[in-house]
């Protein structure tokens, strides 16, 4: 597997996990509520939030660094009201260079990526950002956009699935100790109906190698 693929996965993995938001609010019966939208959920994958430049660019010393971007402030908006689940997210990218003299333009690509279930890449789209140093100045920052559009239809559970996971049980019944998510039909319906937008820089094998190993 390429570093590309895992870093991806661990990401998607992770997101997947958090496509049933828990509200925390203990109803009547004293269970906690928990609320499924069919938003992606946003996230940044692993080794991806983050990238170094060196000078030369074959070097890895430490010495060597020239530029340092990170990815922060990642938010997001979701519009469900229609057929098509929109999710807009926007980010700023913050870098720093090692040598402040001149002015200094740095051009860096980065992803926006619609994953189902995890393990799915549905769509992908890269683009890039301009990050300009004024002489003087050893800091830059910009902001980027990416965005998703998943057909609600596939994103929702099916009704029977919805029932079986919010279906309320009693102390005695025979599957009330038994977490719903143990039924591989379940836990595959939940998978199929869950999308991820990731977001993060578009590395090469060098670059997130060096990441995932420093």
């Amino acid at each position: 597997m390429s570093f590309n693929k895992f870093a991806v996965l661990i990401a998607a993995s992770a997101a997947l996990l958090s496509g049933c938001a828990k509200d925390g609010d203990i109803d009547a019966t004293g269970g906690v509520a928990i609320t499924r939208t069919p938003c992606p959920a946003v996230a940044i994958p692993a080794y991806t939030g983050d990238v170094t430049l060196f000078n030369p660019t074959g070097s890895r010393d430490s010495r060597a660094i020239d530029v340092v971007a990170n990815i922060t402030d990642l938010k997001s908006t979701c519009d469900f009201s229609g057929a098509e689940v929109q999710t807009n997210a926007n980010f700023r990218i913050d870098a720093r260079r090692s040598n402040a003299s001149g002015d200094r333009d740095v051009v860096l690509s980065y992803f926006g990526t619609v994953v189902q279930g995890g393990r799915i890449v549905v769509s992908k789209r890269v683009s890039r950002v301009n990050l300009h140093f004024a002489d003087g100045q050893f800091r830059a920052s910009a902001t980027g956009a990416a965005g998703a559009s998943v057909n609600k239809a596939a994103a929702t559970l099916p009704v029977e699935i919805q029932d079986r996971i919010t279906r309320k049980r009693k102390a005695g019944d025979p599957d009330a100790a038994i977490d719903p998510m143990a039924d591989p039909n379940v836990r595959t319906a939940v998978q199929r109906a869950s999308f991820e937008l990731l977001v993060g820089f578009q590395l090469t094998a060098d670059q997130l190698q060096y990441n995932a190993t420093r």
